[in-house]
């Protein structure tokens, strides 16, 4: 399960929009899908750190996330971005047997 609280938010013209925050739990790869404080689907298009290309983004970690699709009134401080698969639709999580 992915989550990252958003802590800044830039608007890159012709690119998209950057969320930046530390990895609170989880791992997000580019070309996953997150929801922003679970409403709809935002695809990745580029994870960053420290001005460095990455494939994936691990809990722990401060990165940026560029997402296309949204603008930048749609993405404050505060907003949580969880990736689409790490709940089911109910809300409950599947807890594997003991």
């Amino acid at each position: 399960m992915f989550k990252m609280t958003v802590e800044e938010v830039f608007a890159i013209k012709n690119r998209g929009v950057v969320a930046t925050g530390r990895v609170e739990s989880g791992t997000l790869r580019v070309g996953d899908t997150v929801q922003i404080n679970g409403g709809p689907g935002v695809k990745v298009t580029a994870i960053e750190k420290f001005r460095k290309q990455l494939d994936e983004a691990s809990a722990g970690e401060n990165v940026g996330v560029l997402m296309k699709g949204i603008e930048r009134k749609d993405l404050n401080r505060g907003d949580v971005l969880t990736s689409s698969s790490s709940a089911s639709s109910s809300g409950y999580y599947e807890v594997p047997p003991i």
